[in-house]
């Protein structure tokens, strides 16, 4: 019976091929970035300054000492950042690293999973083993991993947040991304999307929850006050060094304050329109909007302020899920383009052409996340502009074939009528082979 199922006798559909290729490659990927790359580390090791400022801590010693005239990783979490990764230290360095990788991995798959139920997927169905695969195929969580950082968790936070909100579960999407933004405040401009929508509760837990944890820390830190009057106004600075914000590759060329406030303003004027398109069109379909919406923030957060690094785009998978959705932004190859370059774990530094190499790979992630935010702009833009010359404004931009067409998640080809002289072979292939038809429906590979 085992082996029978090595050749099975009837045809299967596509989806069914395409999940016994792609599910043996998306778990030993996963098996790969966790247990080896993971476990063997590299240069980079962000771990190591927040192991040691958790041990810092929980001994009552200073904790924001970094010299920030050194290029070394840097400890940069607030009171309250540090009271929640404590307990880190209690063990020797080598274990805690170990379960950090762990639990930053979990939190991922988490994410995985959450990001299927979001979009009405199953973890049975196609698209699982392909998102799956894509994840850990990354350099945001490659990277995430190999480095030990914390940006796992703030992803699972992030979908975790994105789906109370949906669910109008106000003071727990406001909780969780309290939680967020306590040890990091990456995921700080989401609370725009909830006063977008109304969804003012939502602020109560997301302000309150840090502030508590805080108020929690400060008395058992040694040097609490060192982070507002320190080490925050380091984080408010542009480095010109792996940072692939504006202002980064800008510092690090050598571009005019002119030039690079031109862009800057440029890309935010582009942001705003979009955010406002989005607000103004699609507020009701609201699993576009807030997935969109979430993408071109975190997008902007990352490339207009003082420092954004490539592993960040892990805040982007929700976005990029979205294109599953009848009028997502993301059915176009520029988009896609754009992802490449911040998501592929490719490097371009060449021994031939050196200085085009190290161009191509500084500057990947920025065009990257700039062309992102570009296409969805120029997308919403084209749909609004033909909306208005059509006339139809006041029943919304999609165009009028993007009502009816199924979404990827609901698309599907309906089981086909069957002959007579077809139905007769399929009842007699089925007596002699164990009650399985031999001709099955197609179906989509995306159910």
């Amino acid at each position: 019976m085992l082996l029978r199922q090595l050749e099975p006798r009837t045809a299967r559909t596509t989806a069914e091929v395409i999940k016994f290729a792609l599910w043996p490659l998306a778990v030993m990927t996963v098996l790969n970035r966790v247990f080896i790359k993971a476990v063997n580390g590299f240069i980079t090791d962000d771990f190591k300054p927040v192991y040691n400022a958790s041990l810092a801590f929980l001994n009552h010693r200073p904790v924001y000492t970094a010299n920030y005239n050194m290029v070394d990783p840097h400890y940069l979490y607030p009171p309250s950042g540090t009271l929640l990764i404590a307990p880190l230290a209690l063990i020797d360095p080598e274990k805690s690293r170990w379960c950090f990788i762990l639990l930053n991995a979990t939190a991922i798959i988490l994410a995985w999973y959450l990001l299927l139920k979001l979009f009405k997927f199953t973890v049975s169905s196609v698209a699982a083993p392909v998102l799956l695969l894509a994840m850990f195929s990354s350099e945001t969580v490659i990277n995430t991993l190999v480095f030990t950082n914390v940006n796992g968790c703030i992803l699972l936070a992030e979908v975790a947040f994105i789906m109370l909100l949906l669910a109008r579960r106000d003071l727990w999407a406001g909780a969780i991304l309290g939680l967020s933004i306590a040890v990091k405040p990456t995921l700080a401009p989401l609370v725009l999307i909830a006063a977008a929508r109304g969804q003012w509760k939502v602020f109560y837990t997301a302000v309150g929850v840090p502030l508590a944890l805080t108020a929690i820390a400060w008395p058992l830190s040694k040097d609490a006050d060192q982070f507002f009057t320190r080490t925050a106004r380091y984080l408010f600075e542009s480095r010109d060094y792996f940072n692939s914000a504006i202002v980064g590759n800008a510092a690090y060329y050598g571009l005019p304050l002119w030039l690079t406030w031109g862009i800057r303003i440029i890309m935010g004027v582009a942001v705003a329109i979009t955010l406002w398109l989005l607000y103004r069109y699609y507020r009701e379909d609201e699993l576009f909007f807030v997935t969109t919406s979430s993408g071109v923030l975190m997008t902007a957060f990352f490339l207009l302020s003082s420092l954004g690094q490539m592993y960040y785009s892990m805040m982007l998978f929700p976005l990029l899920m979205s294109v599953v959705l009848r009028n997502s932004v993301m059915r176009n190859w520029p988009a896609w383009l754009a992802v490449f370059g911040f998501m592929s774990y490719d490097k371009w530094l060449s021994d031939r052409w050196q200085g085009l190499g190290r161009d191509l790979e500084y500057l990947r992630i920025t065009f990257g996340w700039g062309l992102l935010l570009i296409v969805i702009a120029c997308v919403l833009v084209d749909r609004y502009l033909a909306a208005r010359r059509e006339g139809r404004l006041q029943f919304g931009i999609d165009p009028e074939w993007m009502r009816s067409a199924p979404n990827s998640r609901d698309a599907g080809d309906a089981p086909r009528p069957v002959e007579p002289e077809t139905a007769k072979e399929s009842t007699l292939d089925a007596a002699t082979n164990g009650g399985q038809l031999r001709d099955e429906p197609r179906a989509s590979a995306f159910r």
